[in-house]
């Protein structure tokens, strides 16, 4: 890989070169649009798998959640694959176009499984002993997971990169566009699905599968015609290798040469080559600095003076860059324990509402999925609130830029899980004791009652991954944002996967301790859903301590009028003098950037 890192104002069009002024929010519209609609297809079915799953497939219990918790987590592990094709390959627009077109493919599959009765069991009759899908059954349902899971890996790592390439961070102008971008990125599609989803769900739920999922297939196709629209207005980086390629080679060039010694005054010189602009080297994890230490010069080097083998000497820009990633793995961590209980909502949040009075009124019955609209509105309304109403006020009070730092955010988002998973665990409490009250399998409890946990689970994402995700964005440099994105992502799946195996293993200890499991089954009533929430709650709260006794040292929070740089940096990414540099020169070292010295 090339190792020096492209401001987007350097980069030029693939497309016509007489267009004017490309990138900016004239860019932002037509990616916006692209990821409203993918996340309207997406998310359709997202929200109401679970649903279809039950309905279609008499699947439930463990195994229903366990193929909605790995399929959520495999979504978002396929962005690293993205993310290596983007930066290696493709670049990040036709990585974009080809996960759209996978993503389309897989939904043209799900509507064939609803529309053909064939490519599924049929109806059950006598509910538990439902007939089960048959193996190629399951094949066909499972090809099309698997294009949405590529779809979502080609569109999640690269549509936030995308869209922060499109912005000239070298100007006061770029900068504050760059900041607005990722709320208004959360916020736009959003609005969309909130509009949309509930007719869209609505039409699955109550009118007809196969009708409700060719709308999402449609809307797919409208949004690879939105995003190709634009083409023309877009700034494009070239790929030029992956970074996850140089992270490797760090590892084991640094493994390989474990015995020198990296302390100051060593006999050794480092690899450095002179870069346009290059990241600076720091103190931290010194022992990668071994990969870039040049002890062979005539075995390692070439005349020229560039590496042999890039398996066995590595440049510091290299190391610096693993640097930056493992820098934010403990933040990465906070977020995967904030994430979990965000996806309980998508399984078991739909399986209480299965079991419960759906009549809102004489004639109407409320979707379950439905709960999830009250997610986006509570993150929607929270970043209205905060973009247009806290900022200029605060501000206005202060007499300077006035935003919640990332640390405060966090941890707000942190208290909020725990606060979700506390408040559901008691509302699963009373819907239970009321089902058997009545010896009913659906509750009289009224489905509303799920509101506040479902608004919690909104304010989660609104407050900890809106944060985390500006967080991880801001501390690479600009040639590894798709990297920023797929960690992001990561932490999502790697989230999924720690939930279903949480889930699993209480599911076989208390079968084995108690008289009955506290998950699994069709019918939750037999269930103690209520301690399971209680334990993630616990687990939120370690989580907590974890943060702001740990995590939270490596976030560093300065403010945009005092210092000139953005509010966040890692910590020992500064360096001396910093206060003495122009304001360019300022942000760069934010980042870890070094510019060469051209006097």
């Amino acid at each position: 890989m090339a190792n020096n890192i492209h401001s987007s104002s350097a980069s030029t069009a693939e497309q016509d070169p007489s267009a004017k002024k490309p990138g900016g929010w004239r860019a932002i519209k037509y990616i916006l649009g692209n990821e409203t609609f993918e996340k309207l297809a997406s998310m359709s079915l997202i929200s109401n798998i679970t649903v279809y799953l039950q309905t279609n497939y008499n699947l439930g219990g463990v195994l229903l959640v366990n193929i909605v918790t790995i399929w959520s987590g495999s979504n978002n592990i396929t962005s690293l694959l993205g993310a290596f094709v983007s930066d290696a390959y493709l670049g990040r627009f036709r990585t974009l176009l080809v996960g759209s077109i996978a993503s389309l493919l897989g939904m043209l599959i799900m509507t064939l499984t609803a529309g053909i009765h064939q490519l599924r069991p049929s109806s059950c009759s006598d509910p538990p002993n439902c007939p089960q899908p048959q193996g190629w059954q399951f094949c066909v349902l499972f090809a099309a997971l698997t294009l949405l899971s590529i779809g979502a890996g080609g569109i999640r790592p690269c549509n936030i990169a995308f869209g922060a390439d499109q912005f000239d961070t070298t100007t006061e102008k770029g900068r504050a566009q760059l900041e607005s971008f990722f709320n208004w990125w959360y916020f736009s599609f959003t609005v969309a699905l909130v509009v949309v989803l509930t007719g869209v769900v609505y039409i699955q739920t109550n009118v007809s599968w196969v009708l409700g999922f060719a709308i999402p297939t449609a809307c797919l196709a409208f949004s690879i015609t939105l995003f190709l629209l634009g083409r023309r207005c877009y700034i494009y980086i070239k790929p030029e290798g992956s970074v996850f390629s140089d992270m490797a080679k760090v590892v084991v060039v640094a493994c390989r040469k474990r015995g020198y010694s990296v302390e100051p005054g060593c006999e050794h010189n480092y690899y450095d080559p002179p870069l346009m602009i290059k990241l600076k080297r720091t103190n931290r994890f010194k022992c990668l600095d071994r990969a870039a230490l040049i002890t062979e010069p005539s075995h390692e080097l070439q005349e020229q003076g560039t590496p042999k083998n890039g398996w066995k000497l590595c440049s510091l820009q290299q190391v610096e860059q693993l640097k930056c990633l493992i820098a934010i793995l403990p933040v990465c961590v906070s977020g995967i324990a904030c994430f979990i209980s965000m996806d309980q909502q998508n399984t078991f949040g739909i399986l209480q509402a299965i079991q419960m009075n759906k009549s809102v009124g004489p004639h109407f019955k409320m979707p379950p999925a439905w709960m999830n609209i009250t997610s986006m509105l509570a993150l929607s309304l929270w970043i209205l609130i905060y973009e247009r109403l806290y900022i200029p006020v605060a501000t206005k009070i202060a007499g300077k830029v006035k935003r919640l730092t990332l640390q405060q955010r966090i941890k707000t988002g942190i208290v909020m899980s725990i606060l979700c998973m506390l408040v559901a665990g008691s509302v699963e409490k009373r819907r239970r004791e009321l089902a058997l009250k009545h010896d009913s399998f659906v509750s009289p409890m009224s489905l509303l009652t799920l509101l506040p946990q479902y608004a919690l689970s909104g304010l989660t994402e609104a407050f900890a991954a809106v944060a985390i995700m500006e967080f991880f964005t801001n501390q690479m440099p600009e040639s590894m944002r798709t990297v920023a994105g797929a960690a992001f992502f990561l932490s999502l799946s790697v989230a999924s996967y720690v939930s279903s195996l949480v889930i699993n293993i209480i599911h076989r200890v208390t079968k084995r301790t108690g008289n009955s499991p506290w998950l699994g089954g069709h019918d939750l009533n037999k269930n103690r859903l209520d301690y399971y929430y209680y334990i993630i709650a616990g687990l939120g709260a370690v989580n907590f301590v974890y943060f702001s006794f740990f995590a939270c040292h490596f976030v560093v929070n300065t403010t945009v009028a005092e210092t000139g740089v953005k509010d966040v940096q890692l910590e020992n990414a500064a360096v001396d003098n910093s206060a003495n540099l122009p304001r360019r020169e300022s942000i760069d070292e934010e980042k870890g950037l070094e510019r060469p010295d051209t006097s």
